[in-house]
């Protein structure tokens, strides 16, 4: 990753409206932030959360709160839970999210 032109900057997820995204079953609540060409998410998942789809694009996430189990579409499945991270790059291992009981990420990509 080379990153340019990004100030010393601090941000307050607090402050940042948060977007709704629905999922198969449950919603993400997306706050985001656009540092050129990084896109930077705290994600919050609600309980019983089920992504609507399988996604190709790259992420390098990490889990804050709560338990996430992230299913790559070849089946393999990873349990995660706070402190533990992925990284995937765009367009190699189609990937999706879920969780029982809820989780907060932190997401860059």
């Amino acid at each position: 990753m080379h990153i340019t032109d990004i100030p010393f900057g601090v941000t307050d997820w607090s402050r940042i409206p948060a977007t709704r995204h629905p999922g198969e079953t449950g919603e993400a609540l997306w706050r985001t932030q656009q540092f050129g060409h990084l896109r930077v998410r705290q994600v919050e998942y609600t309980p019983g959360y089920l992504a609507d789809h399988w996604c190709s694009k790259g992420h390098i996430l990490l889990v804050l709160d709560g338990q996430l189990l992230t299913e790559l579409e070849d089946g393999r499945s990873f349990t995660m839970t706070p402190g533990m991270s992925y990284q995937v790059a765009d367009e190699t291992e189609a990937h999706r999210s879920s969780t029982k009981a809820g989780a907060k990420l932190f997401i860059v990509d």
